[in-house]
C-alpha cells in the first residue's frame, strides 16, 4: 500500500478515486481509503520530505553518483516539472538517494543550486565519478562545485540519441556496433569499435556520428575504474529503472496537482524502491578507488603492466 499510493498519485488518479482504484487493483476486499485519509497521508509525507531534504550529510562519502532529470506534468502549472534526482554509492557499495529537488528544464543553475545545497549540509568529499546524460546542465554545474569528479556519459541515453538520427532500417545494425564499443574488454578495442562506427556512417549520416563523437572520451571513462563496477557505471539505470513507467519523456499522464505534491511522491517512490537496491558488484574495491589506486582497462595498473 505504501508503494502503491504514490504510484497512483503520480499516474494522475485523484484522491476521491483512490478507493475505487485500489479495489480494481487489489480486489473487493481491499481496504478503503477516503479522500480525507489520502489527503492526511500526503500531508504527513510532505513533512517527511521537508525534514529529509534538510538532513545533515556530514561524514557522508559517495564514491559514485548518478544524476538525471525526471519530467512530469503538473495540472496547475503551465510548464512540465523537472525533478532533479541525485543518487550515490557509499564506500560500502550501498546505493542511497542523496537529493530530490525541483528544477527548471535540467538547467545549469538548477543543478548548481542542488549541488551547493548538499555541500552546505555537509557533503564535503567530491565523488570520484558522476554518471549522467550529456544534455544535463549538471556537467557545467559540477565543474564549478566538484572539479575533480570524473565524467561518464550514460550509454542508454547516448544510444537512443544516436539511433534517433538514423533511418529505422539501419538502427538494428547500428545498435550492434554501438554495443560493440562499450562491451569491448579493453579501451583500445573500444576505440577501434568507435572508429568503425564513425567510418561506417559519417558520410551519409554525419549528425548521428557527431552526436556520438562529441562525447567520445567521457563515454569510455568507466575503463579507468574496476571492471566489476563497469555495469553500474555505464548507465543511469539505478534512476531509470525506478521511473521507467512514469517518465513523461516516453508517455503522458494527467499529472499532479501541485509541484510540492509531485516532489513528495517522487521522494516516496524512491524511498520505497531503495529497500530493494542491492550492493554494487565488487564493493570491496571501492576502498581502492577512494585511495586513488589507478585502474587500466578495469584492472589495477600494476597488474595490467605485469
Amino acid at each position: 500500500m505504501e508503494e502503491l499510493i504514490p504510484w497512483l498519485y503520480l499516474k494522475g488518479v485523484s484522491t476521491g478515486d483512490f478507493s475505487e482504484a485500489l479495489k480494481a487493483l487489489l480486489g473487493v476486499d481491499a481496504p478503503g481509503l477516503s479522500a480525507t485519509t489520502v489527503t492526511r497521508l500526503k500531508a504527513v509525507w510532505e513533512e517527511e520530505f521537508e525534514e529529509w531534504s534538510k538532513r545533515s550529510l556530514a561524514g557522508k562519502q559517495y564514491v559514485y553518483v548518478w544524476v538525471d532529470g525526471v519530467h512530469f506534468n503538473i495540472r496547475l502549472a503551465e510548464d512540465r516539472q523537472c525533478i532533479l534526482v541525485l543518487m550515490g554509492a557509499t564506500a560500502e557499495g550501498k546505493k542511497e538517494l542523496i537529493a530530490v529537488a525541483d528544477g527548471f528544464r535540467e538547467s545549469e543553475q538548477s543543478w548548481l543550486a542542488l549541488l551547493l545545497d548538499v555541500k552546505a549540509r555537509g557533503l564535503a568529499i567530491d565523488p570520484k565519478l558522476a554518471i549522467g546524460d550529456g544534455a544535463l546542465g549538471f556537467w557545467k554545474a559540477v565543474r564549478q562545485v566538484g572539479p575533480n569528479t570524473g565524467e561518464q556519459r550514460c550509454w542508454v541515453h547516448k544510444t537512443a540519441n544516436v539511433l534517433d538520427k538514423l533511418p529505422k532500417r539501419l538502427q538494428a545494425e547500428a545498435k550492434q556496433k554501438l554495443h560493440a564499443i562499450w562491451m569491448a574488454d579493453r579501451k583500445q578495442h573500444a576505440q577501434e569499435a568507435f572508429d568503425l562506427f564513425v567510418k561506417t556512417y559519417e558520410a551519409k549520416y554525419p549528425k548521428a556520428v557527431e552526436c556520438l563523437v562529441k562525447d567520445r572520451e567521457v563515454l569510455l571513462t568507466f575503463y579507468d575504474f574496476p571492471a566489476e563496477h563497469g555495469g553500474h557505471l555505464r548507465t543511469t539505470n539505478p534512476i531509470e529503472s525506478t521511473f521507467a513507467t512514469v517518465r513523461l519523456r516516453t508517455q503522458r499522464t494527467k499529472g499532479n496537482g501541485s509541484r510540492i505534491a509531485c516532489l513528495t511522491m517522487v521522494y516516496k517512490l524512491m524511498e520505497s524502491a531503495s529497500k530493494k537496491w542491492r550492493l554494487l558488484n565488487g564493493s570491496p574495491l571501492l576502498g581502492e578507488v577512494i585511495q586513488g589506486v589507478p585502474f587500466v582497462d578495469g584492472i589495477r595498473a600494476q597488474e595490467a603492466a605485469a
